[in-house]
């Protein structure tokens, strides 16, 4: 009996694995001599199945995919704010209170629009595309836009206070119209636009920003302007260069008239009656 247990195909607690037992252990060592495990490859130098791991190499990508160090730049295009969308030729944004100054007196004849709004103002930015409407159909208008929140100070100056808020200049003219409005009250914008926008011939250069808000603004210390008053021009000065003008009011003086205006003082002028 203990030779047939030894010499069968069942274990035998005397003489170790024998038969069928040996078959699997030599299957299983055959099977631990290489097993891949996902990136890894298994080789065993015995048949007790230990196993030594080697990394596989690692697979280069495409070369259409690597980018070469420090030349990758992504770049996305800044989004537009409300108030920038729908610009004509004929608008544009303020700098300052000089190019404020400086726009209204290089104007001309044109009819000038200053349009005081604030990012944040809700009436502002759904009267935009409206205005920007009437700066299409209106080439021959200068539409000047002045953000409140860029220049605070400035808009004190000119006792701006309301917004969506806006100012009309005409050449000689200067400030011909002020107002607020919104889209509920559109017409006020659309009559003054009507009123003020044909063409016309206005005698003298562009006026501009009066006076007053003129000098408001050089008081102010946190803007960079500065304001000289005119002296007053001679009374004989001024006819005498509106009557050299080509197209002027005056008839061309004759010349002892000329030499009166010239050498004589307009007290002397004004007093004897001629």
């Amino acid at each position: 009996m203990a030779e047939a247990l030894c010499n069968g195909v069942v274990a035998s607690p005397c003489a170790g694995d024998v038969g069928v037992a040996a078959r699997v252990r030599g299957a299983a060592a055959a099977l631990a001599e290489s097993v891949p495990i996902g990136g890894y490859s298994t080789k065993s130098s015995f048949s007790a199945g230990r196993m030594a791991m080697t990394d596989r190499k690692a697979r280069q990508g495409p070369r259409s995919v690597e980018a070469a160090p420090g030349q990758m730049n992504l770049s996305f295009p800044k989004a537009m704010r409300w108030w920038q969308k729908g610009l004509q030729p004929n608008m544009r944004e303020i700098e300052s209170a000089q190019d404020l100054a400086d726009s209204l007196l290089n104007a001309g004849d044109k009819l000038v629009v200053v349009d005081f709004f604030s990012p944040g103002c809700g009436g502002c930015r759904a009267l935009h595309p409206k205005i920007a409407q009437f700066a299409e159909r209106n080439p021959d208008v200068m539409f000047l836009q002045v953000n409140y929140e860029t220049h605070k100070s400035m808009c004190y100056s000119l006792h701006v206070h309301v917004l969506p808020f806006f100012r009309f200049y005409r050449g000689a003219e200067g400030r011909v119209s002020s107002f607020s409005c919104t889209n509920a009250t559109i017409k006020k914008f659309k009559d003054a636009l009507a009123k003020h926008g044909p063409e016309r011939c206005s005698l003298g250069h562009a006026r501009g920003l009066e006076e007053s808000e003129l000098m408001a603004l050089a008081a102010n210390k946190d803007l960079q302007f500065t304001y000289e008053k005119p002296g007053l021009v001679p009374l004989a000065e001024t006819i005498a260069k509106e009557a050299a003008a080509p197209g002027g009011p005056w008839f061309p003086l004759p010349v002892s008239a000329t030499q009166l205006l010239t050498q004589g003082s307009e007290n002397s002028l004004l007093s004897s009656g001629r």
